[in-house]
């Protein structure tokens, strides 16, 4: 039998109290965002902020606990942009939306860093069943600006190892999700596409937990979800909001994982789906692929979350949970 699992890929909204508590404390300018050396009170903030959306999770019943990357100024980019050898550049759009980060820089060697890891600690300590949340190595290299490394394919494997070690250094987790929307966005030519999914092995290999490289924002490239299925994860992700029709092509022309994350719930948009509407999505993709039944599917939002009011955020996570624990729907 399937076991369905609720969780989310992390990288939520700040709680209303502590954006204007940070408001005070940080500021609006490029240089008052987080650099990894914050002082207490914006410590005491956000250790406050994640024990709030921990427990909001808990209490509405998800699977897998996330940290919530409250600190992620710059959203996926983050891991670099706190980085030693980095330097922040440039304001850049994030990828098609109206949201910015940092150009990071990466001037000097890529060495270990641990941020993520001290947040996953302090995450431990709230709670059980706790998911990691990284980027995956295609689209932390993708967002990143290269004046070290000088060669792309050094420059990604590079990117991997640096991620690999960071997950070396986590606590015990259940679940990693390696996102990776630049695959949808900015897929890897010919030839590349071998190598996007080598560089995720080399972060998958890093952890015994299960390991989920989640897509979104589209649907792959056939080519691209083809060398994908050769990377060393439990299971690929799906955005059946953006594009349910590529996606479910992709896994009938090609098949896919024994295990499924499903991106079923709208991470951008303030509608909230009904639980019902969820598990019904579910059914859907299980009946119309060959494979009659799964090991685990994951349902997720098909994006991260900060991007939402956070009152609809608490909404859509509860209807997340609500419907992993339906009982199959007759479409």
């Amino acid at each position: 039998m399937t076991e369905r699992i609720a969780t989310t890929p992390g990288v939520f909204p700040l709680p209303d109290w502590a954006k204007d508590d940070l408001s005070d404390l940080k500021g609006h300018q490029k240089d008052d965002l987080i650099t990894g050396d914050e002082g207490p009170e914006l410590t005491a903030v956000y250790d406050e902020a994640r024990e709030e959306v921990v427990s909001v999770q808990r209490k509405a019943g998800l699977d897998r606990i996330v940290e919530g990357q409250l600190r992620w100024d710059d959203m996926l980019a983050h891991p670099l942009t706190v980085h030693d050898s980095v330097e922040t550049g440039g304001i850049v759009r994030y990828y098609d939306n109206n949201n910015f980060y940092r150009d990071p820089v990466v001037v000097n060697e890529l060495s270990f860093d641990g941020d993520v890891a001290a947040e996953l600690e302090a995450t431990t300590e709230l709670a059980d069943d706790v998911q990691a949340i990284l980027p995956g190595p295609n689209s932390l290299a993708d967002l990143a600006t290269d004046e070290f490394y000088n060669d792309d394919e050094e420059f990604l494997a590079a990117v991997a190892d640096f991620l690999a070690g960071e997950v070396d250094a986590f606590p015990e987790i259940e679940t990693l999700f390696l996102l990776e929307p630049s695959l949808v966005e900015n897929p890897p030519e010919d030839g590349e596409d071998a190598r996007a999914s080598d560089a995720i092995d080399v972060v998958a290999n890093a952890t015994d937990a299960e390991v989920v490289a989640q897509p979104y924002f589209g649907s792959l490239d056939e080519k691209v979800h083809a060398h994908l299925l050769d990377a060393d994860v439990d299971a690929v992700g799906y955005d059946l909001v953006s594009d349910h029709d590529g996606c479910l092509s992709n896994v009938n022309e090609y098949g896919t994982k024994d295990s499924v994350s499903l991106g079923l719930v709208d991470g951008q948009n303030t509608l909230v789906e009904s639980p019902e509407t969820i598990a019904e999505r579910v059914d859907w993709f299980e009946e119309n692929t060959p494979v009659n039944e799964f090991d685990t599917v994951y349902l997720t939002t098909n994006t991260e979350t900060f991007y939402l009011p956070y009152s609809k955020f608490e909404d859509k996570l509860s209807a997340l949970a609500e419907a992993a624990q339906l009982e199959e729907v007759t479409l």
